[in-house]
């Protein structure tokens, strides 16, 4: 059920999704018209619910593509306006609005997600892995772009994949480096939890960059502030959408042990090791291991659309445009 402010400026509701689309037919709604779903607190512009966009492009044809989206022309005041925001995350919220935005745009986001992971795949290619590490911003822009479009009613393509090799690229390519390398420091130096940290609070740090156009540091550093307030509530959010390839990592590093184990334990008992045995059971591991591995890309690309579209819905939430109705 919703909410809406007429041409009128008087609230009307609650009324129901298939009235909102009627109203839309009739021409007594647009893609303007403040609307807010049962149970939220702030108002919202129709255009930017998912389930309304077949009801817009019906009423009014296929939107004009823009050629990029929309940046703050005074960076600096957008950031400290964003800073004194009022901040909450609902996870519940976050994980029902992705799941209908893949359910009314799923060829799109399984297709964009499919062509990402396809890429992703050269992780497992030697040297080529550190070209994919180097390039892993532009590409999650591009990804992170397609979703971001949709979420606010904007046509979008599977081509925006790769949106991030012409629209920001050299800030994509150093947020995707220099984030990742001083989060994989703080894991390394201090048991993880300094990496983990980091890895949440700049989590936004790309769709800032890709969406808003923000120079890699500020956009790593604003990411950090926001987050900071709701760090406890992404941390969740990640835990949950990604929760398919988590359970896929844990069954699998519970299988790897339970297989080598026991061929270590009788290279023990044996006394003095013989280095041949030993390269075998770890060829024969690396081997399992691949095959493993390959099991949770897999789970990961079945997961990746419902995940990516929850934190761009939260990324949203977070760093959307935020409209009120008139008094």
């Amino acid at each position: 059920m919703y909410r809406v402010i007429g041409a009128d400026k008087k609230e009307y509701g609650p009324v129901s999704a298939d009235e909102i689309r009627r109203w839309l037919a009739e021409g007594r709604l647009n893609g303007q018209t403040l609307l807010k779903a049962e149970g939220e607190i702030e108002w919202k512009v129709l255009s930017s619910f998912p389930e309304f966009v077949a009801a817009l492009t019906a009423q009014s044809g296929p939107p004009p593509i823009p050629e990029k989206l929309s940046s703050p022309a005074d960076a600096a005041a957008w950031t400290g306006e964003i800073l004194t925001r009022k901040v909450e995350i609902q996870i519940g919220r976050c994980l029902a609005r992705s799941w209908n935005l893949l359910m009314s745009n799923f060829g799109l986001l399984a297709g964009a997600t499919f062509v990402f992971w396809l890429i992703s795949l050269v992780q497992f290619i030697p040297f080529v892995s550190l070209l994919y590490r180097v390039f892993a911003g532009v590409l999650f822009g591009g990804l992170y772009l397609v979703f971001i479009k949709l979420i606010r009613g904007r046509p979008a393509s599977i081509q925006d994949v790769f949106a991030g090799f012409s629209d920001a690229f050299g800030q994509l390519l150093l947020v995707g480096v220099v984030s990742y390398i001083l989060e994989m420091i703080g894991a390394a130096c201090c048991c993880f939890i300094p990496g983990v940290y980091l890895m949440v609070a700049w989590i936004f740090s790309v769709p800032l960059v890709a969406d808003k156009r923000l120079e890699f540091w500020s956009a790593m550093e604003l990411s950090r502030k926001v987050v900071n307030r709701v760090w406890f509530e992404i941390f969740g959010l990640l835990l949950v959408s990604f929760l398919p390839v988590i359970i896929a990592s844990l069954c699998v590093g519970i299988k790897a042990s339970i297989s080598l184990l026991p061929a270590l334990m009788d290279i023990a008992h044996a006394g003095q090791p013989e280095p041949g045995r030993l390269l075998q059971v770890f060829a024969q591991f690396s081997k399992q291991e691949l095959v493993l591995i390959f099991a949770i890309k897999f789970v990961l690309l079945i997961n990746l659309p419902f995940a990516v579209g929850a934190l761009m819905y939260a990324y949203e939430d977070l760093f959307g445009a935020r409209t009120a109705p008139s008094a």
